[in-house]
């Protein structure tokens, strides 16, 4: 059987990105981060995704983003919040990147999967990033995966001597996030196991989205215009 990494940050997207390999007949192999986010109860929803969909094996890698900041994600900043409908944006300037964005955080994560791919001989990695619905971050192109495939089948031993090939693939690159979650529902996903929010807060043993941060409008605004139920509880509604 082919083996597939996913990048599985425990979120909406990478949950579907399972599936999709999956449906596919890879065999997966998860690798998810702690990299000092503050919504790291993510990774919680990363090891019930692994568990719902069988994987082979799940790696949780530590490292330590805080040290360089500059993001409301690993950063003592706060999280921007609005209670506007989210309008996607494809504009890409300096102007307008969000201080959600991680300075190199998916170049960084796609580094460990390439190194996680030469172990154990799987040359399909799998990652969820979008560019239609998305928060402006200039590593969810196609441009970035493009170029990123290109320096893996540079800089490792198994492609450039033992005539190996890796594929980074990006299924959802072209999808809105209401297709996102058609497809992801069509192929059975729950997305009750899963986490988006960039500022959760934990109410007793309930886990509460502020449903105000870009991620949590752009979620909702997916399950709105998929006529579908999202099944999380929200805070701010």
């Amino acid at each position: 059987m082919k083996k597939a990494i996913i990048l599985l940050s425990g979120g909406l997207d990478s949950a579907t990105v399972c599936a999709i390999a999956k449906s596919q007949g890879y065999e997966l192999y998860g690798l998810s981060f702690f990299y000092g986010q503050r919504h790291e109860i993510e990774i919680n929803c990363a090891k019930k995704i692994a568990k719902f969909f069988n994987f082979k094996e799940h790696k949780i890698a530590q490292i330590d983003l805080k040290i360089f900041g500059n993001s409301a994600l690993t950063d003592d900043i706060a999280v921007p919040k609005s209670n506007q409908p989210f309008i996607a944006s494809n504009s890409i300037d300096s102007k307008s990147t969000p201080i959600t964005y991680v300075p190199a955080r998916n170049t960084i994560f796609l580094s460990y999967a390439l190194a996680y791919g030469e172990v154990i001989k799987a040359f399909d990695i799998f990652i969820g990033i979008n560019s239609i619905d998305y928060s402006g971050y200039v590593d969810c192109r196609k441009e970035f995966v493009d170029a990123f495939t290109n320096l893996a089948n540079l800089a490792t031993d198994a492609t450039v001597k033992n005539n190996a090939r890796f594929e980074i693939h990006a299924p959802l690159a072209d999808m809105d996030k209401k297709t996102i979650i058609t497809t992801g529902l069509n192929l059975k996903v729950d997305y009750s196991l899963t986490h988006s929010c960039y500022d959760p807060e934990i109410i007793g043993t309930n886990i509460y989205s502020c449903g105000q941060c870009d991620s949590c409008r752009i979620r909702l605004n997916g399950f709105k215009m998929a006529n579908q139920e999202d099944k999380i509880l929200y805070k701010n509604l």
